[in-house]
C-alpha cells in the first residue's frame, strides 16, 4: 500500500518548504527564522524525544516569579524556591524576602512569608521531613570605589586568664601608633586567656589570650583615616585590669572592597504547616555555609563567610535536631565557602575539593576523608585540573553503595577565565583511593547542574566556560552520563543558559526541574550588567516517552532500616530493580543531599517486596522516593516512604 501523508503533514512540509525558498532569496533573517522553525519542528518529533527528551518552560506568574538561589524537594512533593534577597540590594534594602512554594502536580504557587535575608544560607534534609535552612545575608558587599569609610578586621586580645570580656557595639579603637579611631558595630565576646603548661615538668610556660574577631570602621569618611600597616589600638570604656588585659590588633583598614556578611540566624521549614520556625541561632555567623546531615541525623554546619565578611576560622558545628540546638564540634577544619562535604557509608565524611568560591586559594582545598570524630584527614591524590575546582559539581554515582563520585568540570579561584572540561572519578571502597579522569565534557565548563536520575543515569546540564557566563560563554547543553560505560550522551539542548547561581532538582514524576541564572553581563561586550533568569526549565527525560511505565498501586509509608516493605503492583513480573533516592536540596549546584540506595527485590504475583539496608550512615534517617524500574531503566514514579 502506497504511503500517503496526511492533510497537517503535507501542510506543514509546504509550510516548511516555502519557508526555506524564502530564506534561500531573502537573506540572514529568513534563514535563521526557516532554521529555528525546521528545528522546533524537528525536537518536537516523538522520536527525537524518546532518544534524546525535551525541555519546557514552566509557566509561573508573575506575581511568583523569583531570583530563586535556592530549592528544595520536600516530602509533600511541593518544591521550595527561595530567593531571600535574591542578590538584589534594593531587595535587601526594603527587607523583601521571598519564598514560594511551588506544587509540580497541581501547578499551583504560594507565597511563603520569609523572616530573614536566606540569601546564600546553606540547608539540608531532617529525618522529620523538615528542612534545615541556616545562614544568609547580614550585608551586602561593597566593592572598591564604592565604600566611603574604612575599615576591616579587629582581633580583640584579651590576657586576662580569669574572666572573658564583652565587648559592646560601639566601642571606640584608637591607634596607638596611628593615632587613628574606629568603631565597632556590633558585640564581641572575648574569651579569657589560656594558661599552657610543659607536658613533661607541668610548669608554667607562658599565656595565650584569648580573642576575637569584630568589624570596625572609620567615625568619617575618607581616605585619610584609614591605615596601611598593623598597629596595637586600646578601646575606650574600659577600666581597671580590663583596660591592661584587653587591647585590638588590626591590619590595614582601608577603603578596599568589603566582602559580603552572614547571620547566625536558623529555621526549620515545616512541609506540612507550609511555614518557617525559628530555632537555636548558629554559633557562628554563615554566608555560603554547607550543612551535611551525619549518621545520627544531626547535622553539621561548615565554612561560611562570618559576620564581617572573614571566613569561619574552622569552627565547625552542629545541630541537634532533637533539642533544636547548636554546639561547635571542638575540632577546627577549613574549607573554602559551600565546600562539597559528603557522608560516607562508614561514618566519615568525603571533601571532594568542589566549593563555590571565597576563600584563599592554597588553603583547606584538598580532596580528602576527613574522620570527625579523631580530626584525621587523609588526603586524595590524582585530582585532575586541581586548580579548576572552584564551582564544579559532585555527585555520589548510584547506588550510593559503591561509594564513588563524579566531579564534573569547575574553574580558577575567585573571577578566574579558566575552565575544566574534566570528569574525575574516584571510588572510595579502594585501599588507596585515587582520581583518575574520566569523560571529558568537550569544552571547560563552571555551574554544571547535575541530577541523578531514577534510571541510575545523570543529567549534566547548564554551565559556562568564563566566570558567570561572562562574554557570552554558555553552554546550552545536556548530557547523560553512565556511570556503567563512564560515558556522556548528547540529548535535548535546554533553551536557557544557566551559570552563577543555577541548580537542578529531580521530580517524583521523574522529570527534572533548572533553575536560576546571575549572568555578569547581559551582552557579549560586557557593557550591560546582566539580568537574573527567572524562568525555570523542566527537562522530561527520554524514560518518560516510551510506551508505559511501572506503577506502584500500594504499599507501606514507612519501613524501618533492615526491614522490608511489600507493594502491590500489576507490573511485578517486568521490575527489575528499586531505589530510595533522597530529595534534593541545592544551592550554588552544590547538593550533598542527592543518593540512590539500591534496595533489595523479591517479587510474587502482583506484588515486590524491598529490603532497606541496615546501614545508617548509608541509608539516614528521613523520607526518600522509592522508584521501581523495568529492565529498559523506565521508571515509575517516586512514591513517598520514611525511614524512621
Amino acid at each position: 500500500m502506497k504511503y500517503r501523508p496526511n492533510r497537517r503533514t503535507r501542510r506543514l512540509a509546504i509550510g516548511t518548504a516555502v519557508v526555506l525558498a524564502l530564506a534561500a532569496t531573502n537573506g540572514p533573517w529568513l534563514h535563521r527564522f526557516g532554521t529555528e522553525r525546521y528545528r522546533a519542528y524537528a525536537i518536537n518529533k516523538p522520536d527525537y524525544k524518546a532518544a534524546n527528551g525535551h525541555w519546557d518552560f514552566l509557566d509561573v506568574p508573575s506575581g511568583y516569579r523569583i531570583n530563586t538561589i535556592h530549592a528544595a524537594l520536600l516530602h509533600t512533593g511541593k518544591v521550595l524556591l527561595v530567593a531571600g534577597s535574591g542578590n538584589n540590594q534594593k531587595n535587601f534594602d526594603a527587607k523583601t524576602f521571598r519564598s514560594v512554594l511551588w506544587d509540580p502536580e497541581r501547578n499551583t504557587y504560594k507565597d511563603v512569608p520569609t523572616p530573614k535575608d536566606m540569601f546564600c544560607a546553606g540547608h539540608t534534609q531532617l529525618p522529620d521531613g523538615k528542612l534545615l535552612i541556616a545562614g544568609g545575608t547580614k550585608r551586602y558587599e561593597k566593592l572598591e570605589g564604592d565604600v566611603t569609610r574604612a575599615g576591616g578586621l579587629m582581633i580583640v586580645h584579651n590576657e586576662d586568664p580569669d574572666k572573658p570580656v564583652t565587648v559592646p557595639a560601639g566601642t571606640r579603637f584608637t591607634g596607638r601608633g596611628n593615632g587613628r579611631t574606629f568603631v565597632s558595630k556590633d558585640p564581641v565576646l572575648v574569651e579569657r586567656a589560656r594558661k599552657v603548661f610543659d607536658r613533661r615538668t607541668g610548669a608554667f610556660v607562658r599565656t595565650e589570650p584569648g580573642l576575637g574577631r569584630i568589624y570596625v570602621e572609620a567615625r568619617k569618611s575618607g581616605a585619610e583615616y584609614g591605615t596601611g600597616a598593623e598597629d596595637n589600638y586600646r578601646l575606650s570604656g574600659l577600666s581597671g585590669s580590663d583596660a591592661r588585659n584587653v587591647y585590638g590588633i588590626a591590619q590595614k583598614l582601608a577603603l578596599d572592597k568589603k566582602d559580603f556578611q552572614g547571620i547566625r540566624e536558623a529555621f526549620e521549614f515545616d512541609p506540612v504547616a507550609e511555614k518557617y520556625i525559628a530555632v537555636d541561632p548558629m554559633k557562628e555567623a554563615r554566608w555560603y555555609p554547607t550543612l551535611t546531615t551525619l549518621a545520627d541525623g544531626r547535622v553539621l554546619a561548615l565554612s561560611g563567610l562570618d559576620e564581617i565578611g572573614q571566613i569561619v576560622p574552622g569552627k565547625d558545628e552542629i545541630y541537634d535536631p532533637e533539642t533544636g540546638k547548636w554546639a561547635y564540634t571542638g575540632v577546627v577544619r577549613r574549607f573554602p565557602t559551600y565546600p562539597a562535604v559528603f557522608l560516607m557509608s562508614d561514618g566519615k565524611l568525603f571533601y571532594s575539593g568542589s566549593n563555590a568560591g571565597y576563600g584563599p586559594a592554597g588553603a583547606g582545598r584538598d580532596p580528602g576523608v576527613w574522620d570527625l570524630e579523631s580530626n584525621t584527614f587523609e588526603k586524595i591524590p590524582g585530582l585532575g585540573d586541581p586548580d579548576r575546582m572552584e564551582t564544579s559539581a559532585t555527585v555520589r554515582l548510584a547506588p550510593a553503595q559503591d561509594e564513588k563520585y563524579l566531579v564534573i568540570g569547575g574553574g580558577g579561584v575567585g573571577e578566574s577565565r579558566r575552565s575544566s572540561e574534566k570528569s574525575r572519578l574516584v571510588d572510595l571502597t579502594e585501599d588507596h583511593p585515587r582520581f583518575t579522569d574520566g569523560a571529558s565534557l568537550g569544552e571547560g565548563t563552571r555551574y554544571p547542574s547535575a541530577s541523578l536520575l531514577p534510571d541510575d543515569s545523570l543529567l549534566v546540564t547548564g554551565g559556562s566556560n568564563d566566570y558567570r557566563g561572562r562574554g557570552g560563554s554558555d553552554v546550552l547543553q545536556a548530557r547523560l552520563y553512565d556511570a556503567r560505560s563512564d560515558s556522556y550522551r548528547r540529548v535535548a539542548d535546554p533553551a536557557v543558559g544557566r551559570n552563577y547561581h543555577s541548580g537542578s532538582v529531580l521530580l517524583p514524576d521523574g522529570r527534572v526541574m533548572i533553575f536560576g541564572s546571575d549572568p555578569l553581563y547581559a551582552d557579549r561586550a560586557g557593557t550591560r550588567p546582566g539580568t537574573f533568569e527567572q524562568r525555570i526549565e523542566i527537562y522530561t527525560p527520554p524514560y518518560l516517552y516510551r510506551d508505559g511505565r511501572p506503577e506502584l498501586t500500594a504499599g507501606p509509608a514507612r519501613i524501618a532500616r533492615g526491614g522490608k516493605g511489600l507493594f502491590t503492583t500489576r507490573h511485578a513480573s517486568s521490575i527489575t530493580s528499586a531505589k530510595l533516592m533522597r530529595p534534593g536540596a541545592v544551592t550554588h549546584v552544590t547538593d550533598t543531599d542527592q543518593r540512590s540506595i539500591a534496595l533489595g527485590l523479591e517479587k510474587s504475583g502482583d506484588s515486590i517486596t524491598v529490603t532497606v539496608p541496615r546501614n545508617r550512615a548509608l541509608v539516614p534517617s528521613g523520607w526518600y522516593m522509592l522508584f521501581v524500574t523495568d529492565a529498559d531503566g523506565t521508571p515509575s514514579e517516586g512514591m513517598w516512604v520514611e525511614v524512621p
